[in-house]
């Protein structure tokens, strides 16, 4: 496999260009484009105490959940009882991208429209009642939707059932980096002509006891007692300990710039680069080097056609884990060289915490948004420097810049690494 970026060169015919022409989002900053952005420009934090369960007995209490959600916004009430919170916020977020990309489904194209959701978790939360309820009242009180509504491709079948796409619909459960993954293969099936139109992104509602439990057992969450539930999340810092665990959602609507021109769509930016390897090195830590990360992000850039120094900034995934930051930090430092040291970079989980599956997706809509209105979210709660994290992380405050292509990385548990390239629309 060739890794070395090939020279710049002309755009691909517009057949083969895909661009992202509506977004959705659902996340611990509000439900919707506006409330979100607003927030991240704000540098913000919904990190906080949970108000859907009791964490008071576990050594971390601080997660980032959605507030006020109202699955009736998107779903009829007898349709909701049916779903788990991930599906509920996949179809809230799916149909805001559809309204979004001003995109009519109807008989003539229904299917050539399809959906690739990412989910890793099964639902816990709802695996975690169905349990309890089997144990104290028997097996007569289990909610008889309980398995099927807990499949990890349950959220993307019920965007196509609720939405009526009849097209291509699978789900990706590589878990941090599944919602990255998503985009860049839904762009791979519609080059490949199994579809036209693929919604895509990821979604993921974890946010129980039993999930808090496990994750602190693998030392994975923080559990700093002296810092304000607010700065929990703090990538890159010093005092960094662990991530705090989100919740969310994120769909964008891809097609062919071809299509999108036709139907006189808003384009938002174009997806020009993606690249995902394996460190195969362990289930839980990254690679100590960044060589997996590294080698993503290279293939991205190969496939953009880019050298390094062209990508004007960086979203970070950057977790607030102390072995995860240092590894992309040194990724970065592989891939740019000098550059590193000039390219701004940025994790929007210092405000949002970690939306495992969802991740790649709304930091990919993160992205995106910077490109559009030329600013850079912060990295909040950044205080005491790390000297093995020595570049430029955008502290604390939003940063004005002009930007025309962008990089967001995404890694996953098991050692999966997916990188993005955006840029704005060229020729557009």
């Amino acid at each position: 496999m060739r890794t070395r970026p090939k020279p710049e060169q002309q755009p691909p015919a517009d057949d083969q260009r895909i661009v992202v022409t509506g977004m959705g989002v659902v996340t611990p900053l509000g439900v919707g484009i506006a409330p979100f952005w607003a927030g991240l420009v704000a540098g913000l934090s919904a990190t906080g105490l949970s108000t859907r369960c009791d964490l008071s007995d576990l050594p971390c209490q601080v997660v980032a959940e959605v507030p006020d959600f109202d699955p009736h916004s998107a779903l009829e009430a007898k349709e909701a009882r049916k779903l788990s919170r991930a599906s509920q916020f996949a179809v809230a977020a799916a149909r805001m991208a559809v309204a979004d990309a001003r995109l009519t489904i109807d008989h003539s194209n229904r299917e050539a429209i399809g959906a690739l959701i990412a989910n890793s978790s099964t639902s816990p939360p709802e695996i975690e009642i169905s349990t309890q309820a089997f144990f104290d009242r028997g097996p007569s009180r289990i909610n008889p939707f309980h398995f099927a509504a807990s499949l990890p491709h349950m959220p993307a079948c019920q965007v196509a059932i609720q939405l009526g796409l009849l097209g291509y619909t699978t789900a990706i459960g590589t878990a941090c980096a599944a919602g990255a993954q998503a985009i860049g293969e839904a762009g791979e099936i519609i080059r490949r002509g199994d579809a036209d139109v693929m919604l895509a992104g990821g979604s993921e509602a974890t946010i129980c006891r039993l999930t808090i439990a496990s994750f602190v057992s693998l030392r994975a969450l923080t559990t700093r007692a002296d810092l304000p539930a607010d700065a929990a999340s703090r990538p890159f810092d010093a005092l960094r300990d662990g991530f705090v665990l989100g919740e969310g959602a994120g769909v964008l609507v891809l097609e062919r710039l071809s299509d999108a021109r036709r139907r006189n769509a808003r384009i938002y930016a174009e997806l020009i680069g993606y690249g995902t390897a394996s460190d195969a090195y362990h289930i839980t830590a990254p690679h100590p080097s960044g060589d997996g990360a590294a080698r993503a992000m290279r293939r991205a850039l190969y496939r953009a056609g880019l050298q390094a120094e062209q990508i004007d900034y960086v979203n970070a995934h950057a977790t607030s884990t102390p072995a995860g930051d240092i590894a992309e930090t040194l990724a970065i430092k592989q891939v740019f060289g000098e550059a590193a040291y000039r390219v701004p970079i940025s994790a929007i989980k210092s405000m949002i915490g970690h939306l495992t599956s969802a991740a790649g997706a709304v930091e990919a809509a993160a992205t995106i948004l910077a490109l559009q209105h030329g600013v850079i979210p912060p990295t909040i709660n950044y205080a005491s420097p790390d000297p093995a994290c020595d570049l430029d992380y955008v502290p604390n405050k939003a940063r004005e810049a002009a930007l025309h292509i962008a990089m967001t990385n995404s890694f996953g548990f098991g050692g999966v690494n997916s990188a993005l390239v955006f840029s704005r629309a060229r020729g557009e």
